[in-house]
């Protein structure tokens, strides 16, 4: 696959938002978000896609994380090293099933945690897929919407060390909905 494609660019509080086309697993930042299940069980979907590049390591670590301290709810984020990917950690992150009620908020509460995590860890730059809008079923036009709002909304109002956020997505289609998003967003910020 050719290299990933920044689309957009925009800036909240000096801080960069990028809407990326492109495959996660091959980001050069210092975390990446996987979108998990509350086991951590990297099977499928991007999840399955990190494990497969960055090593079973990541799998094994996890497995050690509910170990010891139980699957994680949905809504909230843990991290792991990144194994062999460019990426320094992976921060797995429990979106919601479509149809389990509430949705919109344990969606952007999922966001959010990811990015607490990513500060919390001190990094600079972090790369975030379409949460929630493969196989658990979130509208992806929706999950666009929420997820690029819940990113300004954290940049906005929260102290972080983070400078960089990315929106990367390896589908046309999911890319130019997160792309619509924030020309929208971009466009109504003074």
């Amino acid at each position: 696959m050719a290299e990933n494609k920044v689309l957009f660019e925009f800036e909240v509080n000096g801080k960069k938002i990028q809407i990326v086309r492109g495959d996660i697993t091959v980001e050069d930042v210092d975390a990446i978000v996987n979108a998990a299940n509350s086991y951590l069980k990297h099977g499928g979907g991007v999840a399955g896609a990190i494990v497969r590049r960055g090593g079973y390591e990541i799998q094994k670590e996890s497995d050690e994380l509910v170990r010891k301290h139980g699957a994680v709810p949905v809504g909230k984020a843990v991290y792991t090293g990144g194994g062999k990917l460019k990426a320094r950690y992976v921060i797995h992150t429990v979106g919601p099933r479509w149809g389990e009620g509430n949705e919109v908020e344990k969606l952007r509460s999922a966001i959010r945690s990811a990015l607490e995590v990513a500060t919390q860890l001190k990094l600079k730059s972090i790369s975030l897929p379409a949460v929630s809008t493969g196989i658990f079923g979130f509208p992806k036009d929706l999950g666009a919407k929420v997820i690029t709002e819940e990113v300004v909304n954290f940049l906005k109002t929260q102290d972080t060390t983070l400078e960089v956020v990315r929106l990367c997505n390896i589908d046309e289609l999911t890319s130019n909905l997160f792309l619509k998003e924030a020309e929208r967003i971009s466009s109504e910020s003074p």
